[in-house]
């Protein structure tokens, strides 16, 4: 089935795209979610003046998250631990540990875009990203001590 992406969809287009599918993936994923329509000629229509204002909100949301990562490059959050020999936790410093503390500074940041390759277990500091945006990553520095 040909489709028409309202959305960027990850994997599969960006938007205005025209794309090829699978019939159930377009008739119980993507059209009822609104992120995509069926190809047809009202639909090509439709899909230009969307995609100005899509261009538009997502200009808006570049800027809105460069302000958050400037906001967020000033921010330091400290995380106390029981640590054991040489500095190594007794668990570990997770990305819902950092948000928990961010959000104690005001910050409403979801843990699913902390990016961590590994949970921190030794102490010290730490610089994590965030990503807010496709293209904005910010920094926070993660300083973990002993309790």
């Amino acid at each position: 089935m040909k489709i028409i992406l309202r959305q960027d969809v990850e994997h599969l287009g960006n938007v205005g795209e025209l794309v090829t599918v699978k019939d159930g993936f377009a008739r119980n994923y993507l059209i009822p979610r609104n992120l995509a329509y069926y190809a047809s000629p009202k639909a090509i229509k439709m899909l230009e003046t969307e995609k100005k204002q899509y261009e538009a909100k997502k200009a808006k949301l570049k800027v809105d998250a460069e302000h958050l990562a400037a906001k967020l490059a000033d921010t330091q959050v400290t995380i106390a631990m029981q640590a054991g020999e040489e500095e190594r936790l007794f668990g570990s410093v997770t990305n819902i540990m950092i948000a928990q503390e961010l959000a104690t500074k005001g910050f409403d940041i979801d843990r699913r875009i902390i990016l961590l390759e590994e949970p921190i277990k030794k102490l010290g500091n730490y610089e994590v990203k965030v990503k807010l945006h496709p293209e904005v990553i910010a920094t926070v520095k993660v300083w973990v001590t002993s309790a």
